[in-house]
This record gives C-alpha cells, sequence and structure tokens, in this order.
C-alpha cells in the first residue's frame, strides 16, 4: 500500500514539474522581442506587384507594429485582417515562430477577368475582389466591357467565361464580352463581322451549342459577312440580323 503512495507521489510531482515547466516556457516566449518579420510570396513568379516591403508599408499604414514588439503583444489575427483588405492580396496567413520570428505568407490576387466599366479599368478575382489596372502589370486574361452595379457585379458571367475556357473550340472562338444589360450579354468572336448576344446569365451552355450549330450549317451557305448580330438570346431558335453596312476589307499586301 505504502509503495502504490511513494509511487502516485512521485507521478504527481512529475506532473506538477511538467505543468510548472509549460508555464515557465511560454512565459520566456512570451516575454520575447519580436526581432525579424519573414514575408513569403507562394504564387510569385516573373511578374510580382506583391513585395515585402509593400506587405510591412501596408502593417504601417493601419497601425500594426511587429519588429520591436513583445510577442505576447502580437496577435495573428489582426495582422491577417489588417492585410485581407489589400486590393493586392489573395490571402494571408501570418504566426509566430521561434527566436523573436514572425512570419506572414501573402498569396498575390489571381485575377480571372479584366473589366473596363466607363473609364476605370480593374481586374477581378475569383471570389469578386477587385485590384485597380495599373502599366505595371498585365494579366493575359478575358476582357469584360460594361456597366457593372452591385446587383449585377462581374461575378455573374463568370461562369459563363469558365465554360468558355474550358472547351478548345469556343476559348479560340471568343475575344471579349461586351455587357449592354442583363438581358443582353454579348460575345464578340475573333471571326470578324458580327458579334453575338446570348441574352442573359442563364442557359448559357444550350446557347453556345446553337451558335456552333449555326456556324457549321448556316454561315459557309449565307457567307460569314451576311450578319452583323447573331442572337441565341431565345429558346429553339437563332436570330441573325443583316448587316447595313458593308464591313470594311483591308488591302491585299503587294511586296512590289
Amino acid at each position: 500500500m505504502l509503495k502504490h503512495i511513494v509511487q502516485y507521489s512521485i507521478i504527481g510531482v512529475l506532473a506538477g514539474l511538467l505543468l510548472w515547466g509549460m508555464f515557465w516556457a511560454r512565459g520566456k516566449a512570451g516575454d520575447e522581442m519580436c526581432t525579424q518579420v519573414e514575408v513569403d510570396i507562394p504564387n510569385a513568379g516573373s511578374i510580382t506587384f506583391v513585395t515585402r516591403d509593400g506587405i510591412l508599408n501596408e502593417l504601417r499604414n493601419r497601425n500594426v507594429h511587429l519588429v520591436g514588439e513583445p510577442m505576447r503583444n502580437i496577435n495573428t489575427d489582426k495582422v491577417e485582417a489588417a492585410l485581407h483588405d489589400s486590393e493586392y492580396l489573395e490571402n494571408v496567413d501570418c504566426y509566430k515562430a521561434q527566436n523573436g520570428k514572425v512570419v506572414i505568407s501573402a498569396t498575390q490576387l489571381v485575377p480571372v477577368l479584366r473589366v473596363f466599366d466607363g473609364g476605370a479599368s480593374y481586374y477581378v478575382n475569383a471570389r469578386g475582389k477587385r485590384m485597380s489596372a495599373t502599366a505595371s502589370y498585365h494579366a493575359d486574361v478575358p476582357i469584360v466591357e460594361g456597366h457593372f452595379t452591385k446587383d449585377f457585379t462581374p461575378m455573374r458571367i463568370l461562369p459563363i467565361v469558365d465554360y468558355v475556357n474550358s472547351d478548345q473550340v469556343l476559348r479560340s472562338l471568343v475575344s471579349m464580352y461586351c455587357i449592354k444589360d442583363t438581358n443582353d450579354i454579348f460575345v464578340v468572336p475573333t471571326i470578324k463581322g458580327h458579334v453575338v448576344n446570348i441574352g442573359n446569365a442563364d442557359n448559357y451552355v444550350n446557347k453556345f451549342k446553337k451558335l456552333l450549330l449555326f456556324y457549321r450549317m448556316v454561315m459557309p451557305v449565307k457567307g460569314w459577312l451576311t450578319y452583323d448580330t447573331v442572337s441565341v438570346k431565345w429558346k429553339h431558335q437563332v436570330v441573325a440580323t443583316k448587316r447595313v453596312r458593308a464591313v470594311a476589307q483591308e488591302d491585299a499586301y503587294d511586296a512590289s
């Protein structure tokens, strides 16, 4: 009986020492000062528009200071929230490492569309976040022209763009998109001479199927410059409007 009591006492003392050690280590870690901020940009490539200095400046502008601060006072959630509002960032993760180091992993925004809306031009990512277009950065993404509102945002046509990009034929066919209103979305094809009205953003798969069928069965017979508008916005029919003005023809190259 005495033997068991001694064993339990030893276990209790060891557990107490372990618990004290954990609190002591935590206290020592909390007394550490932040001496280094490591910034990692996972998707930095040939074009990098997010830099370490830019990240740190953004934090300073939002009154978030790291170097020289006690590690216990650094709130990584606050750091992430401050950078999340930056238009240039897709995602941010922040955590504390050993030896007074704070690590920030900042993913550059990945644009999927470039929008021209009046005098404004901006990029949009897959979640609808906007980034101002500047001369220092260019992304080869589909172009959308039109006026958007809070009720009709560029995100409404993103499924159409994704569908076109997933099809090799359509991807080579579509040049850009023009939005007149919510019921008149125009596709500008690479084939010169006409535009395609697909109507609203619904049922676009069948609309493109009708368009390709029209291209195969009608256009070779009627001529590719016969119509200025091809509309597939209505069910079970394609309506083509004959051109009024002739398409300007470029002069053939004369080597002499």
